[in-house]
Parts: structure tokens; C-alpha cells; sequence
């Protein structure tokens, strides 16, 4: 479309193919969004287009992006406050003619695929270096290796018996975020394998969609492969583009396709546990996000067509 939607703490910069959000630096904009300063969103990732009245004399264009099209939504797996959601841009309410005919062409921009859940990442997440300071250690992320630095003043013994810790993001099967404003935030590395030793364990907190189906039994401050926030530690506009980062890298390096064995020439049946042993694996891989939808489905017909 070629235009600019100027509004409070962010403006819309409309392309051919996608919108750029810039956000203002200011006392006032929240720190999330100065902390990503800005994303380009392409049209293919939005499912939807909302307007709606806001507070005090506003209105407020949302674009609803696609489930799995945004690591940085993902990550924070619905926790994020309204205020914090980089998808709304409040404008004064004398602009909401103007508003809407940009809610209309938006819409207009929308595909078949808008409905059905995107298979991969299509919005860029935070780029590494990053690091932040957990309440009992210090996080860092180069992009391909997760550090965790213990603090002695708030590390648990556990992890000083451990020590130090590095995580290739190749080992990795997702993460866990818990937003640092509700009781006992945390980020925590799901190692791969994990769901397998750890099934059956009680949940800790909320999973990302990208992350093992099963939980940790260990608590986070236990775990050596968590870091755990408190006040001042471990905040949103830290915590959660970090926690982004490296869900984007762990989907991408281990987002390879599952390839089933060939049916034997002549028909022959393989044997059944061995099947079902790999639909068991399948089906962990599709739960992790490793797996889409679509290679999901596909891959267990082979498989069940080879009993």
C-alpha cells in the first residue's frame, strides 16, 4: 500500500507485501516494544484484522497474527498483558475512519491460509548476542549456544554442584517461559529426550506450543537447565525476546523432515511394536513442533499402510 499509520508508541509502515512496526522510544512506551524496536510482519502471517474502541478517547488496530507464525508469541505462549501486545496500535479516536479503511485493506490482503495455523516461523525474532540477568544467574545466547552463569547470592546448591552450564541449541527440543509477572517466573531449556524421562511429572508452569508436551518434575530453581526471575530480574522486555531467539534457532536446526522406511518389496508386513514405536516417536516430534501438521499426517498413513 505504500503508507505510514502513525499512532501512540508505534507507527505501521505499509509495504507491498508486508508491515513494518516501528516503535517510539519514550518514558511512556512499554519497554517490550523499545527492547524490539522493530518487526516486519508480512501479510501471509495475520490471520486476522480487528478495530475496536480503546480507553480514554482512543481506538485500537490489531492484527491477530497466525498460530506458529511468531516465535515471539509463541514463546510467551498467551501471557503477554494487552499493553504488551506488539500487534495493537492505539490511535486517537478522530482517526478511526482513517483506521478502518486500513483495517478494510488489510483484510482484503488476507489468503485461504489466513485460518489454518502457519507451519513455520514467517516473523523474524530477536537477533543474538543477548543476554539478561536471572535473579540466580545470567543467561546469554549467541545464537547457537545458551550459557546459564550462576550467581552465588541466589543460585541454589543444586546448581552449584552443576556448575556452569552451556546448551548447544542442536540438543534442544523447545523452551518454557513464565512471565516473570505472575508467581515464579522462569525460563527453562527442554533438553531433547526430555518428555521421554520426565513423563507423567506434574506441570511447573505454561509450556511455549514449540516446547516438549511433558513437564519437568524438577522445580526451576532445582534445575540446572532453568533460570528463575524475581523482581527486577528476568524482565519481560529481557526475558521474553531472549526466550524468542532461541526458540526460533532451536525450530530452525532441528526442523528436518521425518522420512518413514519404504515398505519392503513384495509387501511384507513389518513388525507391529516396531510401528507403533515409530508413531510414538512421530507423535513426540509433531507435539514438539518438530513436525508440521501436514508431514504429521502424511508419515503416520505410511506408517499404518505398513501394518
Amino acid at each position: 500500500m505504500g503508507d505510514v499509520l502513525a499512532g501512540i508508541h508505534a507507527t505501521w509502515e505499509f509495504d507491498t507485501d508486508s508491515v513494518l512496526i516501528r516503535f517510539e522510544r519514550g518514558i511512556r512506551t512499554p519497554r517490550l516494544f523499545q527492547s524490539l524496536h522493530e518487526r516486519r510482519v508480512p501479510y501471509a502471517a495475520l490471520s486476522s484484522v480487528s478495530l475496536t474502541p480503546g480507553k480514554r478517547g482512543t481506538v485500537v488496530l490489531r492484527a491477530v497474527p497466525r498460530p506458529g507464525a511468531d516465535p515471539l508469541l509463541e514463546a510467551a505462549a498467551g501471557q503477554l498483558k494487552e499493553g504488551d501486545d506488539p500487534y495493537r496500535l492505539v490511535l486517537p479516536a478522530e482517526r478511526e475512519t482513517l483506521a478502518e479503511y486500513y483495517a478494510d485493506e488489510l483484510r482484503a490482503l488476507l489468503g485461504p491460509e489466513a485460518s489454518r495455523p502457519a507451519e513455520r516461523f514467517m516473523v523474524a525474532a530477536p537477533e543474538a548476542p543477548m543476554h539478561f540477568k536471572a535473579y540466580d544467574g545470567r543467561a546469554g545466547f549467541d545464537g547457537t549456544l545458551v550459557s546459564f552463569r550462576w550467581f552465588w547470592t541466589g543460585a541454589s546448591s543444586a546448581k552449584w554442584k552443576a556448575g556452569d552450564q552451556t546448551f548447544p541449541v542442536a540438543e534442544l527440543a523447545g523452551i518454557e517461559w513464565r512471565s516473570p509477572e505472575a508467581f515464579e517466573g522462569y525460563l527453562r531449556l527442554v533438553p531433547r529426550g526430555a518428555a521421554d524421562s520426565e513423563a507423567g511429572g506434574p506441570a511447573t508452569g505454561p509450556v511455549s506450543r514449540a516446547g516438549q508436551p511433558a513437564v519437568a518434575r524438577v522445580q526451576p530453581d532445582q534445575d540446572p537447565a532453568s533460570v528463575v526471575f524475581g523482581l527486577g530480574y528476568g524482565p519481560v522486555h529481557e526475558s521474553l525476546p531472549f526466550a524468542a531467539a532461541v526458540l526460533e534457532a532451536v525450530r530452525r536446526t532441528q526442523s528436518v523432515p521425518v522420512t518413514a522406511a519404504a515398505v519392503p518389496v513384495g509387501g511384507a508386513r513389518r513388525d507391529p511394536a516396531d510401528i507403533a514405536e515409530r508413531m510414538r516417536h512421530l507423535g513426540d516430534l509433531h507435539q514438539a513442533g518438530l513436525v508440521t501438521d501436514k508431514e504429521y499426517s502424511a508419515k503416520k498413513a505410511e506408517l499404518l499402510a505398513e501394518l
